[in-house]
């Protein structure tokens, strides 16, 4: 709920006054260009791509004009949600961690250094599926900036080097279906390549 076209496509009447948060667990990552498995559970399995930053050294409580100092790679991401299950758990108020924090549901593309990427908020991303962009983002247009939501985060629990922080997806996002092929990128650097089985 980090890009306010995201939130218009999703129907969120919320008003974004601080970042939302969810977690997932370890066993959620999906790496090294491994295909991912629809889940039997859900018949509506969405991709939503995302700006990864990963934790490079222990912090707490982080001060906004600190918060650069606690990461220095980037990538692109898919955080994958079982669609149906994750209405179904609104709808009944309850939450809904399962529909999105699922195994193999955090697919990671390959890092790169800031020093090659660029300034956090002027990166450009997007998503092909079958060679086709789907999904375009720009981090200059997000609510909440990728310090913003380092700090917030730090606020309720103690980051650690190695931890992930996805900051959200752009409009656009979509079901995927056995056989696509997904392929992320990093303004024009490709990051991610893998297969939908």
């Amino acid at each position: 709920m980090n890009y306010a076209a995201h939130n218009k496509e999703m129907h969120h009447t919320l008003e974004n006054t601080e970042p939302t948060l969810f977690m997932k667990a370890d066993s959620a990552l999906l790496k090294d260009g491994k295909p991912f498995f629809i889940p039997d559970f859900s018949q509506e399995v969405h991709y939503e791509t995302e700006i990864v930053v990963r934790i490079d050294r222990l912090g707490k409580n982080i001060a906004e004009r600190f918060a650069h100092r606690y990461y220095n790679e980037v990538t692109v991401g898919i955080d994958f949600t079982a669609r149906d299950l994750q209405r179904r758990l609104r709808a009944e108020g309850r939450p809904w961690e399962i529909s999105k924090a699922f195994d193999n549901s955090a697919v990671i593309g390959d890092f790169v250094p800031l020093s090659e990427a660029g300034e956090i908020q002027s990166l450009s991303f997007r998503l092909d599926i079958n060679g086709q962009t789907v999904q375009r983002g720009e981090t200059a247009d997000m609510i909440f900036s990728v310090d913003q939501i380092v700090a917030y985060a730090s606020r309720f629990f103690t980051l650690k080097m190695g931890d992930l922080i996805y900051t959200g997806t752009p409009a656009g996002v979509g079901p995927v279906s056995i056989g696509d092929h997904l392929q992320g990128y990093l303004g024009e650097r490709k990051v991610l390549d893998f297969f939908v089985r």
